[in-house]
């Protein structure tokens, strides 16, 4: 069975040799996948990610839901506990800040803090997913420790995972800590695991 590490390494090379060009048709197309969905015209504040490492190209959704309205929220590494995720409102207004790992982040502002409870919908990174909902991180666990948190029995925030299509393995490795995903969007493909 290949390692995590090595399926990661993998995967992370082959969605960064994707053009420029691929890149830009993948964030539209995710785009047209995601705005009819119940998930997201029903969800208020929508907490997401912006790209790094050859992800999918969130901008365009970004752009889509302010229009429509929508309150974004961005990850923030907590700053008090360790290896935890905090969400803090995004605006085109916010300036951004470099974090350890060179992703951009708000200045850190508690009065614009959103608990983890009370977003509707967290759009998540990923390295590589399989079809049974499975989800591989890039390895530092911070939304798997940050979403635990939550209480089974919630009905929100929903999780919706982001990938491209040449993310799909036949399985990804899973450790007991690992949290799998109800939902995953590819830029062709809308996946529903289970319902939450």
């Amino acid at each position: 069975m290949t390692s995590r590490q090595q399926l990661r390494n993998h995967i992370r090379s082959v969605r960064k040799s994707l053009s420029t060009a691929q890149q830009h048709q993948a964030s539209l197309d995710l785009v047209q996948q995601l705005l009819p969905r119940p998930e997201v015209q029903q969800a208020q504040h929508i907490a997401l990610y912006l790209t790094n490492d050859g992800e999918l190209d969130t901008t365009p959704l970004i752009q889509a839901l302010w229009q429509r309205g929508k309150t974004l929220y961005l990850p923030l590494l907590h700053p008090v506990v360790p290896g935890y995720l905090v969400f803090q409102l995004y605006t085109p207004n916010t300036s951004l800040k470099p974090n350890q790992f060179g992703i951009g982040e708000p200045e850190l502002n508690c009065s614009l803090l959103c608990p983890v409870e009370q977003l509707d919908l967290i759009f998540t990174p990923l390295v590589a997913f399989d079809l049974q909902g499975q989800r591989l991180g890039m390895g530092g666990g911070f939304y798997d420790r940050t979403l635990s948190q939550l209480d089974s029995t919630a009905t929100k925030p929903q999780l919706i995972g982001l990938a491209h299509d040449c993310q799909q393995v036949e399985s990804v490795p899973v450790e007991a800590w690992d949290i799998p995903l109800p939902a995953i969007c590819t830029p062709t493909k809308f996946r529903r695991f289970s319902e939450q």
